[in-house]
Order: structure tokens, then C-alpha cells, then sequence
């Protein structure tokens, strides 16, 4: 019952074409990732220019401007990743089929790693700006954050067009907010009534004084490759393709295209009026020279969160209230991104045999929910850990996307390589552009991994950088598995052959309504030979079945197997092992009655020793072990009342 409130009633295997995604709900699906990045990429460069002081920060320009830059390349050859491989691998297929196995488990272990940390910043980053607007809620940060990881893993448990519907209305509605913010506050500037951040008057004491040359350099860098977490996500619908309605590849191909577009504009107009305001915002309160409150326990506003009551004239406007609780929805939604990319990855890693095969397969409503609860499982643990600091979180962030990027950019140089040998002169030069983009496009995004990894390793990345071989050497290692257990049962001649004979044991502990089932159905296989079996544990229970047996007659001989230690397996398997041992070829299949009980607690009361004996016996070769039910009147009621009609079943018309 709980289940289809949360979840809704299954699907049909033939419903799966109904759920394929229209451009404008996919966008929001599988592009909120990066156009809520904007939200937070501005005030992650403030943040790290800010170490040297208020003096620095007139290089956030130049390092929003390098963001800028890269994320053109990027979308430029996701685009053609796209068209080229429709088939959904994304990074993955590209680096698999160009550059080889391991280049692609590579790239896998980045992207499940980078999907795990999108869900995580985006939940702890949209849970900041609540707080920004309501900060008595800062205590219960880590709480807030998991209560809506929750309601997300429902919503993407009930289908990809349900959620994508359920999101597109905030996601739109933080893309206009955006976009009336920027265009209200540069407007404002140009009349000569520039907005001021409450944060302009405050000056910041610097952690690192006297940057200059080498450190310098560094400081900008470490300052570019946070910014670049604008670029989270930007992958997502070269792994979402098979989601888009036909022709798949171009509609993915133009959704990317508007992503990119909206992307850079909203953050270069966030970028520039974070300048015009003069915001101020730092990892420490305390470092802060001026800040009205404790510093101690103080929670900064977000740097959207300062410009948002700059522009609109105050943190008591509708506007402003607006503007939060769009980005908090957005942000907490992009973490959405993550929850169709991972599932989709997964599965595709599961069909190669390199994940458990449970992630293959789909839930009642065509979602792969094995996926997606397992991705709920661990960003939890992750926001559990870092207790939801998005300023920690973000900090794992990015190396693995950018590990994705470079290597998906590599492949496809090689891939366009192969298809210019082939290809007729008048294709060529569109084939030498696309080769161009890249090849440009593998060597931004190398370099940019370097300045990453050298700027973040020590803030936390190096986890990253640890998990991904890990993730690999797993991969690796449950291939292997696969592949010796499907070796290991592939038909030979052997298998071919006939048992020589088939012995039938049944269990009976007393001469009851399932004993005599279990021997009728053991005698209706018409086994060579067939033995009731009992365990000497008491003299009298004993003495009393066998009177029994003898009374009713049965044509079955009743072999008491001794027990002197009260054991109830270790008799039973050594019979089993001795008949075995006598004739290999020969065939032992151990009947045992069983009763299905309709609660809970009445398995507490029965069948512990047919478990046991079970999990023993089924671990021995050339056993068979086969259940015989018994249903108890408790497990009727129990039917009765799932099958009966539930309250509305007659005006559905169901019986």
C-alpha cells in the first residue's frame, strides 16, 4: 500500500515509448545540473580569490571569463558526442570503443563518482540558500538535507516523465528569475543607480598575504577550477539520448544547445552584477572585517541570495523571496541530473557485465530503481559525513567530470580519425572542423583537469582520486566473476549425461497432513528409490513415529538416522554425502515440508530447521533440495484480505 501511494501503479513493459521525454521537459531533466550551477560556480570564485583579500577580487572577470570559454567548448563537442553516439553510453561508449576498456571503466568510475557528488552539492547547495532566507534553520541542515533526498528518490521512483513534468516548473521558473535579476540590476546601473550588496562595506582579512608570481598564479587557478563546477552535469544528456523522442540524436543535440546558451548568459550576468554589488563572502564569517552578527555561529548569505536584495531593494521583497526559493528549488532539483544519469550509466555498465545485474533491469515504473535508491543510499551517507557543508562537498567535485570530458574528447579525435580515412571529399572538411573542436576540446579540458586536481587534491580531492581506481579495479573484478561463472556453466558433455539413479529422501519429524504430501509427491517423480528419514533426537518421539508408520501402513521404509549430540543437520548431511560417495553419478533430491504461515511472527515458530538444513544441503554436489508448502489457515486470511476489493475498486470497474 505504502509502496504505490510513493511510487504510483506499475507500468506495462509496452508503456515504455509513452515515456519518452519532449525537448522542453528534457532540458529540465537532464540539464538542471548545469543551470543551477550558476547559482553557486560565481561564489565559489569569490570564495577562493577572496584568500588574498578584497584586492583580488577584481580578477573574478578574467576567471568567469576562462569558465565561459570552456563551457562553449564543451557543449561544441558534447554536441557532436551526441549525434555520433545516440545509443545513450555518452563518455563511457566514446572512450570504450576509441580508446579501450580501460580507458572507458575510467571514465565509468569518474562519471558514478561525479553523479554521487552532484546529488550531494546540489541537495547541501539548495539547502544553503533555505537557510540564507530562513537562518534559524541552520541547526538542522543535515536533517533538511536528507528530508529532501528523500522526496527526490520518490519522485524519480515514479518515471522519468512524471518527475521531468514535477521539475520543469521551478527549473523555468529560476531561469527567469535569473534572467529578470540580471536584466533589472544592469539596468539599475546604467541609470546610475547601481545596487550595493549588504556586503559591500565589509572588508575581508586575508588568509594569504603578499600573493605575487608563483602563488599568485596558483591562487587564480585554484579560483578557475572552482568556477568550473558550472560545468557539472554538462554530460548528462549524451548518457540521456535514448530518453528523447525520434530523431533522438539531433533533439539531444539542439537541448544541449540551449543549455550551453543559458548557461553562459546567466552566469556572465550573475558574474558581473557579483562585481557591480560588490559582494563579499568568504569560508570563515570571522574573516570577515564588519559582519553584523556572531561570526562564530553566523551563516553568510549566498553570493545570489546578496544580489537578489541588492537588486530588488531589500531581503523583504516578493522578488527576493522568489528568487530563493527558485534557486533552492533548482539547486535541490538538479541533483535530478544525477538521478537519470547514474541509473542510465549503470545499466549500461551492468549489460557489459561490469555492475551487479540487478541494475539492469527496470521497476513498475519503467525507471531503473535499483539505480536510483542505490545513488539516495550513498549521497546520504555523503551529506551524513561532511554534515551537508556544500563548501566541503565541493571540494570532491569536478575531478571526475573533467576526467570524463577529457577522455570522451580524446576518443572522439580518434573516432573522426577513422571516419576521414573513409570518408568522400566533400565531407571532409566538415570532418576536419569536427576533429578540430575536439582535439581543442581534449586539450582545454586535460589542462584543466591538471590545474584541478594539483588546486583541489589537498582540499579533499584526493578521495576522488582514490575512489576511481577503486570503482575500476571493482568493475573489473565483478566482470571477471561473470565471466568465469558463465565459463563454468557453459553445456559439455558431461552435463549431457543422465543420472544413474535418483534417490528421494523425505524428512519427517512426525507423521502429519505435510509428511504424507511430501512422500506423495516424492513418489509421484518415480525415483529408483525413495526413504522416509528421521533423526534419533528423543527415545520416545521416536519409538511413537515409528508405531505410527506401522499402523498407518506405509509402504515407505522409514530410515532413523542417530543423533547423539541433538544435531539436526550434521546427521542428515553425512547420510547424504555417504550415498553420494558410493555412486557419483547417482542423483540425492531431499524433500522437506514446510509451512507458509500468514504472519510475521509465526516464522519465528517454524521452518528454522528446514532453513538451516536447506542452506547446508544446498552447498553439497548432486543434491537436490525441494520444498513441499504447506499452507496453515493463517496464510489464507492473509490472501484473502491482499485479493480483497480495496475502497473505489467498483467504480474502477475492477472485481
Amino acid at each position: 500500500m505504502l509502496k504505490r501511494l510513493v511510487v504510483g501503479r506499475p507500468f506495462r513493459s509496452d508503456q515504455l515509448t509513452h515515456q519518452l521525454l519532449p525537448k522542453r521537459i528534457a532540458l529540465p531533466i537532464f540539464a538542471s545540473d548545469p543551470l543551477s550551477s550558476v547559482a553557486y560556480a560565481t561564489q565559489e570564485i569569490i570564495l577562493v580569490l577572496a584568500l588574498g583579500g578584497v584586492a583580488f577580487l577584481h580578477l573574478t572577470p578574467y576567471v568567469g571569463l576562462g569558465v565561459v570559454v570552456l563551457l562553449l567548448v564543451v557543449v561544441l563537442s558534447y554536441r557532436q558526442v551526441v549525434q555520433a553516439y545516440p545509443s545513450g553510453g555518452g563518455s563511457y561508449e566514446v572512450a570504450s570503443r576509441n580508446l579501450g576498456r580501460g580507458a572507458g571503466l575510467v571514465v565509468a568510475g569518474a562519471l558514478l563518482v561525479d553523479y554521487i557528488m552532484t546529488v550531494a552539492v546540489s541537495v547541501a547547495s539548495g539547502v544553503d540558500n533555505i537557510i540564507s532566507a530562513v537562518p534559524e534553520l541552520n541547526p538542522y541542515r543535515v536533517l533538511i538535507n536528507i528530508v529532501f533526498l528523500l522526496v527526490l528518490t520518490a519522485m524519480n521512483l515514479r518515471g522519468v516523465r512524471e518527475s521531468g513534468r514535477a521539475f520543469a516548473v521551478p527549473t523555468y521558473a529560476f531561469v527567469v528569475g535569473v534572467l529578470v535579476m540580471v536584466v533589472v540590476g544592469l539596468a539599475r546601473t546604467l541609470a546610475g543607480h547601481a545596487p550595493v550588496a549588504e556586503s559591500a562595506g565589509w572588508q575581508i582579512r586575508p588568509e594569504q598575504v603578499g600573493l605575487s608570481g608563483l602563488a599568485l598564479a596558483f591562487l587564480v587557478l585554484r579560483a578557475f577550477s572552482s568556477g568550473c563546477t558550472a560545468l557539472t552535469g554538462a554530460e548528462a544528456i549524451s548518457n540521456g539520448v535514448p530518453a528523447f523522442r525520434k530523431p533522438k540524436g539531433l533533439n539531444a543535440a539542439r537541448t544541449m544547445s540551449v543549455m550551453g546558451a543559458l548557461s553562459i548568459v546567466m552566469f556572465s550576468g550573475i558574474t558581473l552584477l557579483a562585481l557591480i554589488t560588490h559582494v563579499r563572502v568568504t569560508d570563515n564569517t570571522c574573516d570577515l572585517i564588519g559582519y553584523p552578527g556572531d561570526c562564530a555561529n553566523g551563516a553568510q548569505r549566498t553570493v545570489i541570495a546578496q544580489i537578489a536584495a541588492a537588486v530588488f531593494g531589500g531581503d523583504h521583497s516578493v522578488l527576493f523571496f522568489y528568487m530563493q526559493t527558485t534557486t533552492a528549488l533548482i539547486l535541490i532539483l538538479a541533483a535530478n541530473t544525477a538521478f537519470n544519469g547514474f541509473p542510465l550509466l549503470c545499466s549500461i555498465l551492468a549489460q557489459d557485465s561490469y555492475l551487479p545485474r540487478q541494475l539492469r533491469t527496470r521497476g513498475d515504473r519503467l525507471t531503473y530503481s535499483n539505480g536510483i535508491i542505490a545513488l539516495a543510499l550513498i549521497a546520504a551517507l555523503l551529506i551524513y559525513a561532511f554534515e551537508g557543508s556544500t563548501t566541503r562537498l565541493i571540494q570532491l567535485y569536478i575531478v571526475g567530470v573533467f576526467t570524463s570530458f577529457t577522455l570522451a574528447q580524446a576518443g572522439m579525435v580518434r573516432h573522426w580519425n577513422r571516419a576521414l580515412r573513409d570518408a568522400e571529399t566533400s565531407q571532409r572538411p566538415r570532418l576536419h572542423r569536427a576533429r578540430f573542436i575536439n582535439a581543442f576540446g581534449a586539450c582545454f579540458t586535460g589542462v584543466v583537469l591538471v590545474v584541478v586536481l594539483i588546486t583541489k587534491f589537498t582540499h579533499g580531492a584526493y578521495l576522488v582520486v582514490i575512489a576511481v581506481p577503486v570503482l575500476f579495479a571493482v568493475m573489473l573484478a565483478i566482470r571477471r566473476h561473470y565471466l568465469r561463472v558463465r565459463e563454468e556453466l557453459a553445456p559439455d558433455d558431461a552435463s549431457k549425461l543422465l543420472p544413474s539413479r535418483v534417490h528421494a529422501l523425505v524428512l519427517v519429524s512426525m507423521v502429519n497432513k505435510p509428511a504424507l504430501r511430501a512422500l506423495a509427491f516424492a513418489r509421484a517423480t518415480r525415483p529408483d528409490t525413495l526413504t522416509a528419514i528421521t533423526l534419533n533426537i528423543s527415545e520416545a518421539e521416536t519409538l511413537e513415529l515409528r508405531r505410527q508408520w506401522e499402523k498407518l501402513g506405509m509402504h515407505v521404509p522409514l530410515k532413523v538416522l542417530e543423533s547423539p549430540y541433538r544435531e539436526m543437520t550434521r546427521p542428515l548431511v553425512n547420510y547424504v554425502k555417504n550415498l553420494r560417495r558410493e555412486s557419483p553419478r547417482d542423483i540425492v533430491s531431499v524433500y522437506i515440508p514446510e509451512y507458509v504461515v500468514g504472519r510475521w511472527w509465526e516464522n519465528v515458530l517454524h521452518n528454522q530447521s528446514a532453513l538451516r538444513l536447506k542452506g547446508r544441503l544446498l552447498f553439497e554436489p548432486g543434491v537436490m533440495v525441494t520444498s513441499v508448502p504447506w499452507q496453515l489457515r493463517s496464510s489464507a486470511r492473509r490472501d484473502l484480505e491482499h485479493t480483497a476489493p480495496q475502497p473505489g475498486d467498483i467504480r474502477r470497474g475492477l472485481p
